[in-house]
């Protein structure tokens, strides 16, 4: 069987940030990806129930998804609206959608509340990021998928081709 990926929409060229904007990523792996149908695609924060453009979001107090998980922290947007049960639900829809098309790996954007793996930013909407994961990239890691950054691409394509990924 071929390994699913589940992929952030906006690396894919769909506008669905906070700004209306993608953020593609272009790279050949990604392609023939896509190309050998192993890419499922999501954006957990639409899938929560956001729309498309909306105020910025950031996980508050310096804290990360698995603090927001543990019911400890809040995401809140740029008026200040709590808005951390959009982001849960929509990391438990990613979750479980990539459980039903078997994906063992994640491709998400860096520095989002939802797929930020590496960084997000630090809830003082100042631009100041700190090492931490988002909502759903939390979440997928705790149901025992693997997620990477764009900057991981390369990491990632060599576990798919070393054979551990079936």
């Amino acid at each position: 069987m071929t390994a699913k990926i589940l992929v952030s929409a906006c690396l894919v060229g769909r506008p669905v940030r906070y700004d209306g904007m993608a953020k593609t990523l272009d790279h050949p792996a990604l392609t023939r990806w896509r190309d050998e149908g192993r890419l499922v695609v999501v954006c957990p924060e639409l899938a929560g129930g956001f729309s498309v453009p909306r105020p910025p979001a950031e996980i508050a107090e310096g804290l990360s998804g698995s603090d927001v998980l543990a019911g400890t922290a809040r995401v809140v947007d740029v008026t200040g609206a709590d808005v951390t049960a959009l982001y849960l639900d929509g990391a438990r829809s990613a979750l479980v959608l990539a459980q039903s098309q078997g994906c063992r790996f994640a491709l998400l954007i860096d520095g989002s509340p939802s797929c930020g793996s590496a960084f997000i930013y630090d809830g003082a909407f100042a631009g100041r990021k700190h090492a931490g994961a988002g909502v759903t990239a939390a979440l997928l890691r705790t149901g025992g998928i693997e997620v990477f950054t764009p900057s991981e691409i390369n990491a990632l394509e060599a576990r798919l081709e070393s054979g551990e990924a079936g």
